[in-house]
């Protein structure tokens, strides 16, 4: 997952993400522990991982011609978190990776390479979609209710839809 950057010229105001947190995190008491079986299912593990990783990303300044940074695990947090914990519960054969999310997918649901109506109606991924610091005006984030499709997103849907819903849930156990 990554951070959508759109620029336009004059503005060189930038917003700085804050991360949400998941719960507590608990560090170590000190020095080398013997490794212990965790607790936490993968999904957990997994969106720590994403927060401990948008925190630092968060860190990081742009000049112009960055103006906006669009930052869906932030904004879209609830769709996404409801995709990771729905979704990664076990080994994979197949691990879809977005770097740059699109502003009428990812950006839009969280969800990577996540048009919306694949999304809400096949995935059936829902979940509150925040306003982020700064729009662009000719991006404006609608979440689930975003009338426009995403090309990639839309294309994959169409690859999954060939496959039964039944094989779907198979493959997500």
């Amino acid at each position: 997952m990554g951070l959508l950057s759109i620029s336009f010229p004059g503005d060189s105001d930038m917003a700085v993400p804050q991360a949400f947190l998941l719960g507590p995190l608990h560090e170590p008491a000190g020095g080398l522990m013997e490794p212990q079986p965790c607790p936490r299912s993968l999904a957990e593990g997994f969106l720590e991982e994403e927060l401990r990783l948008n925190a630092e990303l968060s860190q990081l300044q742009f000049s112009e011609p960055v103006g906006i940074i669009y930052n869906p695990v932030e904004y879209a947090w609830e769709p996404h978190r409801n995709y990771v914990t729905r979704y990664c519960q076990g080994p994979k054969e197949v691990l879809f990776l977005g770097m740059n999310p699109g502003p009428f997918g990812m950006a839009q649901t969280g969800v990577p390479f996540g048009e919306v109506n694949v999304v809400r109606d096949w995935l059936g991924i829902g979940g509150p979609v925040l306003t982020p610091p700064q729009e662009h005006p000719k991006r404006p984030v609608l979440g689930l209710e975003c009338p426009q499709s995403e090309g990639p997103g839309q294309s994959m849907g169409q690859g999954w839809g060939q496959e039964s819903a039944s094989s779907w849930e198979q493959s997500r156990s």
